[in-house]
C-alpha cells in the first residue's frame, strides 16, 4: 500500500468507519439472603447468552428511572429509585436489527429488588434466575460486566 493510500485509509476511511459509542443504562438487580447477596441474570432475546437488564436511556426519565423500567419490562422487578446507586460501566458490541453491530457504553446501576412480579412485559420473551454474584460472573460474555459483578 502506498503511503498516500495508507494516509487516506488512516484519515479519512476510519474515522467515518468508526461509531462513537451509545449509551444505554443497566440495572444490576439484587437481593439478600442468608448465604449473601444474589443478583438476578436474564437471557438476552437473540442469543439466549445471561445478561442484565438494559436499554436506551427513555425521554423524560434520568439514568436510574430508565435502569429501573428496563428491570420491570425485561425482568418483573419493582424496585424503587432510591434504591439504585451507581455501580459502573462497560462496554460491548449490540448487534443492531438493521443487520450491524455497534459499539455501546452501558452505566450499571445496583438495583435492590423490592419484589419479583410473575407477569411482566417480556415474561415469554426472556428467561431469569437468581445467581451468586460469582456464578453470574460467570455466566456473562462481556469482561466490563464480569469485573462488576465480582466486586458487588
Amino acid at each position: 500500500m502506498t503511503d498516500g493510500l495508507k494516509r487516506t485509509w488512516a484519515e479519512l476511511v476510519q474515522p467515518l468507519l468508526r461509531r462513537p459509542r451509545r449509551l444505554q443504562v443497566a440495572a444490576l438487580c439484587y437481593r439478600d439472603n442468608t448465604q449473601g447477596k444474589e443478583v438476578l441474570l436474564i437471557t438476552s432475546r437473540g442469543t439466549g447468552r445471561w445478561i442484565v437488564p438494559k436499554g436506551w436511556p427513555i425521554d423524560g426519565l434520568n439514568a436510574i428511572e430508565a435502569a429501573l423500567q428496563e428491570a420491570w419490562e425485561e425482568a418483573g422487578v419493582k424496585a424503587f429509585a432510591h434504591t439504585a446507586e451507581p455501580v459502573g460501566s462497560f462496554e460491548y458490541e449490540k448487534w443492531i436489527d438493521a443487520g450491524y453491530e455497534t459499539p455501546v457504553e452501558a452505566h450499571v446501576f445496583k438495583v435492590k429488588v423490592d419484589e419479583l412480579e410473575d407477569s411482566y412485559p417480556e415474561v415469554g420473551e426472556r428467561k431469569r434466575q437468581w445467581f451468586s454474584p460469582a456464578e453470574a460472573a460467570n455466566l456473562v460474555n462481556e469482561p466490563g460486566l464480569r469485573d462488576i459483578l465480582r466486586q458487588i
